[in-house]
């Protein structure tokens, strides 16, 4: 099942993992966070989906993810290589504070949050020194934290991993990905046409046409691009614009189902209770608490 996970920032103020290994083919869903998620790639090897774009996963390198940013990733375990990577979620809202004192790195914290990136994508890094160290020394410390001196340890870890994210981005920003293969651009073009659509009952016929591919060939390429079935995607980005709005507005659940494509209401809580495991009034209620 594809959905939309959200982090709740406000039980777990950081998520981290340095170094974590995996080496079975777990299904990795289209979700996103209510925070921002910097992940880096020790070692393994994929496919990754993010602003409507296909991108090689590859070690060395980092990903930055925007706060409700879709994203999906796909590693390949055919070759039985283990997936390394390190990773920290966190609601950067919570943390702006402890920033003050230094106006350069806040602007740059302010930056990664809440610009338009050229791309969440930084490649060949191979496990920069002071980023690693940031990751090595929480590492050490996280697991003991206690609940008093979680705000401010977590603090101090982001100060310094800002710091180094900082000097990486000024070495590498202005770089463009490599130039991907054919399939590639026409599975772009079908999650463009999606996002422009993904409001509207959708039509295999349609999509075909203006896309001038033929229904099979549309998902075929598809699901060997991107990883998922059309249908799988499209849930997905309803889920997605849904989970949004219910946080971000007070427009009744009936209004926000049609804004994404489903003119049932009844319908619409059950599919959205089934990709996320409550109803959408839980899911707002949940939110306004948080």
């Amino acid at each position: 099942m594809s959905n939309v996970q959200n982090t709740e920032i406000s039980d777990v103020p950081l998520y981290f993992a340095y170094r974590r290994n995996s080496s079975v083919n777990n299904s990795e869903t289209f979700h996103s966070h209510q925070g921002i998620e910097i992940l880096f790639i020790h070692q393994g090897k994929g496919t990754m989906v993010v602003n409507n774009r296909r991108y090689d996963i590859v070690p060395g390198m980092l990903c930055i993810f925007q706060p409700y940013q879709l994203h999906h990733l796909k590693f390949d375990y055919s070759s039985e290589v283990c997936f390394e990577r390190s990773i920290a979620i966190f609601e950067p809202a919570v943390f702006e504070s402890y920033f003050e004192q230094w106006p350069g790195l806040k602007a740059f914290y302010h930056y990664l949050y809440l610009s338009k990136l050229p791309s969440p994508c930084i490649y060949g890094l191979d496990n920069p020194t002071e980023l690693m160290h940031a990751f090595q020394r929480m590492e050490q410390r996280f697991k003991s934290l206690t609940k008093q001196d979680q705000m401010e340890q977590i603090s101090l870890f982001l100060v310094g991993l800002y710091d180094a994210l900082q000097d990486i981005w000024k070495q590498h920003e202005g770089e463009s990905k490599p130039q991907e293969p054919r399939v590639t651009h026409q599975a772009e073009k079908i999650l463009r046409w999606i996002e422009a659509h993904y409001a509207e009952p959708l039509r295999l016929e349609s999509m075909s046409k203006d896309l001038h591919l033929s229904p099979y060939h549309l998902s075929h390429l598809f699901k060997a691009s991107i990883g998922v079935s059309i249908s799988d995607y499209l849930s997905a980005r309803r889920i997605h614009q849904a989970a949004i709005l219910l946080t971000a507005t007070n427009k009744p659940i009936t209004l926000i189902a049609e804004e994404v494509g489903i003119t049932n209401s009844s319908y619409f809580c059950a599919f959205f209770k089934t990709h996320m495991g409550i109803t959408p009034l839980q899911y707002r209620k949940r939110r306004s608490r948080n």
